[in-house]
């Protein structure tokens, strides 16, 4: 064997052993359809499928698992090491837990889904700010998740009764149809998504009301100790797969 052979076959050695020794990344998703859900025991979703591309393109060691919100977000919480997840937003308490990607996904603005009960009365409003000063009103709330500043804010702030459940959209929708809460802020993905796979929700009314904040991007984020050449390997993936418009 040459010096030139052994120097090549020393450097390809020295790189497979680094590859082997990159710790194994956790990827976390929660069930969200249409962006990523199960069906059948098949994972599907448009985000879920973004994702999987992403990292796969990296060549980081990875591995998927599903988890609920609040595991997710406590695991953050709590330091754990080579940990992403995807299909989040960006808020101020979140910056000391987590490090952003570039944009992941932009959301169209939220809309209302509406009780049978309440539709009348939810109609009477013209604005959004009018509908949360409305104290004979209740909001349902899917919990451990962020609607994003703005409307996390007058969440906050409502006149509302507050229907807050630690649970996936779907599950807040089937609340709303049975007259649980007035009404609830929806993805509007979302509800493309179930108006069509969901015969429980089909008394609901969805309705758009004045003063609906912008949609909001979505990121991957992960844990502060994956590396900054890591970082640059996810955001590199994604800006092919997905151009950030900024």
């Amino acid at each position: 064997m040459t010096i030139y052979q052994l120097a090549c076959a020393t450097s390809l050695w020295i790189l497979s052993q680094a590859a082997l020794a990159e710790e194994t990344i956790t990827v976390a998703w929660r069930i969200k359809p249409p962006h990523q859900y199960l069906e059948n025991g098949v994972e599907k979703g448009i985000l879920l499928e973004r994702a999987k591309q992403v990292f796969s393109n990296t060549q980081i060691p990875h591995r998927f698992v599903e988890e609920p919100a609040k595991r997710i977000w406590s695991n953050f919480s709590n330091n754990t090491r080579n940990y992403c997840s995807f299909g989040w937003y960006r808020i101020a308490e979140r910056e000391a837990l987590v490090q952003f990607s570039e944009i992941f996904h932009t959301d169209p603005p939220h809309t209302l889904l509406v009780s049978p009960a309440a539709a009348q009365q939810v109609a009477a409003h013209r604005s959004l700010k009018s509908l949360m000063a409305d104290s004979s009103l209740t909001v349902g709330v899917v919990g451990a998740v962020s609607y994003g500043p703005e409307l996390d804010a007058m969440i906050t702030a409502t006149k509302n009764k507050v229907e807050r459940s630690t649970t996936l959209p779907m599950i807040m929708a089937r609340m709303v149809a049975a007259n649980r809460a007035s009404y609830m802020l929806i993805d509007r993905e979302d509800w493309e998504y179930l108006k069509d796979k969901e015969e429980s929700i089909s008394q609901t009314t969805q309705m758009d009301l004045q003063g609906m904040p912008a949609g909001l991007n979505r990121y991957i984020v992960c844990s502060k100790d994956v590396t900054a050449e890591q970082m640059r390997k996810i955001n590199t993936a994604l800006l092919k797969i997905y151009p950030s418009k900024k």
